[in-house]
């Protein structure tokens, strides 16, 4: 075991013991961490045939999503278990899925 290790700092979190928030029927987010200048990270479930009520636009900043499981749909293409997807600033998609998916959700700028 090393000893000369700095985890000054260290946050963490496990999923199963954040209370999930119901943002729209059969879509949870379950806030994993969140940082002092706004910055926010979410695991984001969705139950099969769900969708974002409206469309969710990226402000003030990006939004970087990995899917965890399942198969995620931004409106326009599938992204199955693995893909990563970066969405810069300004940018929209509506959440849905046919299958289900769990998703983490990165907001570097809140």
């Amino acid at each position: 075991m090393t000893t000369d290790l700095n985890m000054t700092g260290y946050e963490w979190s496990a999923a199963q013991d954040v209370t999930p928030r119901e943002l729209f029927p059969g879509i949870r987010s379950r806030t994993l961490w969140q940082g002092e200048a706004g910055a926010k990270a979410f695991l984001l479930e969705l139950d099969p045939g769900s969708q974002w009520q409206g469309i969710d636009v990226h402000e003030p900043g990006p939004e970087e999503v990995f899917v965890v499981s399942g198969v995620f749909n931004d409106g326009v293409r599938d992204y199955p278990a693995g893909s990563f997807i970066h969405a810069p600033a300004g940018s929209s998609h509506i959440p849905q899925t046919t299958t289900g998916c769990t998703l983490f959700v990165f907001y570097p700028e809140g």
